[in-house]
């Protein structure tokens, strides 16, 4: 083995573990190493935890050139994006990038435009270029029929984060976003909030639609009626949800509570709260929906949905790579997180 020189001394290199290593110090076959390593099944459970304490013991790190050509695979799989909210992608990129680790694997992270119309070209050369193993697409991408087209003819495995349209067509993980905002609503109303106000998603993202029809589904439920005055547009950004918050706080008949579709949206209406002197949640009750850091790192604290985001990107790369069960269609739950920003109505 090559040597190295060190103050003024050769000092020779350390040996690596190799395949063979592991396979004499757990007393089975390297192609029995090989599937342990691949997380193949028709392993016995005895050999599998000899296998793992041999590659634990001797530190032992497959080559993943090596793995490449003997297998086919780049072990790289694509996340294509295109959303305002970065606390979602933030969610979305740490649960792919950490299932990937856990496998083996790397992500190859591409931010693009939804409504390029060269999108479906460039996802199809990038895959092409990197020897994609798969991609993984979220909304609103995810509802594009010319990209989903390219990719099927491509050839080239797919997973998609909560789809709108066809659903059936190609594998995905979703939750179900109509059920959570009817949770939403029960919980303003059970504060006794009657003047229920909403800011809008993104028009593009299915969720959008699936949240603002169960909480007007919800309000109703409970008689409650929602003014069309109170329910505002927004695109899932800051900005935008600033502006619509100012809009319904100038109201003369304002809302006592506010449901956003997001939590970026969630936190830009307790920063316009705040500019107008209104005190949350005393003078004003605020809920928003995914859990996402921001929610905690403000004050008050957001009462809003957790959606399982960096979960539903760990599946997304579960299914993918064909870890998990043969479903295709993973469902994962969802829970409401009631903090500072909403209490009862006139405090």
């Amino acid at each position: 083995m090559t040597d190295i020189q060190q103050n003024g001394a050769a000092r020779p290199l350390p040996r690596v573990a190799t395949i063979f290593d592991v396979a004499r110090v757990a007393g089975v076959s390297t192609k029995t190493v090989s599937r342990v390593l691949n997380n193949e099944a028709r392993v016995a459970d005895d050999t599998l935890a000899r296998v793992r304490a041999a590659v634990a013991d001797l530190d032992y790190r497959p080559n993943p050139n090596a793995r490449s050509l003997a297998g086919r695979r780049s072990y790289l799989i694509g996340l294509f994006y295109d959303n305002p909210s970065r606390n979602y992608m933030a969610d979305i990129m740490g649960g792919a990038i950490r299932r990937c680790q856990e496998k083996g694997y790397h992500l190859l992270t591409e931010p693009c435009e939804a409504d390029d119309p060269n999108l479906p070209r460039m996802m199809v050369s990038v895959a092409a270029r990197f020897r994609l193993d798969g991609l993984i697409l979220t909304p609103p991408i995810v509802d594009r029929p010319d990209v989903l087209d390219a990719i099927a003819q491509a050839n080239v495995p797919l997973v998609r984060i909560a789809p709108r349209t066809d659903p059936a067509r190609t594998p995905h993980v979703h939750m179900d976003d109509e059920a959570a905002a009817r949770l939403a609503a029960y919980h303003l109303a059970d504060l006794g909030h009657t003047r229920l106000g909403m800011i809008l998603g993104h028009p593009d993202h299915g969720a959008a639609e699936l949240r603002r029809r169960g909480f007007m589904n919800a309000a109703a439920e409970r008689g409650l009626t929602l003014s069309p005055d109170h329910v505002l547009p927004g695109d899932f950004s800051f900005a935008r949800g600033f502006a619509a918050a100012e809009q319904l706080l100038a109201l003369p008949n304002r809302p006592t509570a506010i449901f956003a579709g997001n939590d970026d949206m969630a936190a830009a209406t307790v920063a316009a709260a705040n500019k107008h002197g209104l005190q949350v949640p005393r003078d004003l009750s605020v809920i928003g929906f995914d859990d996402s850091p921001i929610a905690q790192v403000i004050w008050p604290p957001l009462t809003t949905i957790r959606q399982p985001t960096m979960a539903m990107a760990a599946a997304a790369v579960d299914l993918l790579i064909g870890d998990t069960d043969p479903e295709p269609v993973r469902q994962l739950g969802f829970e409401l997180m009631v903090r500072q920003s909403t209490g009862p109505v006139g405090g």
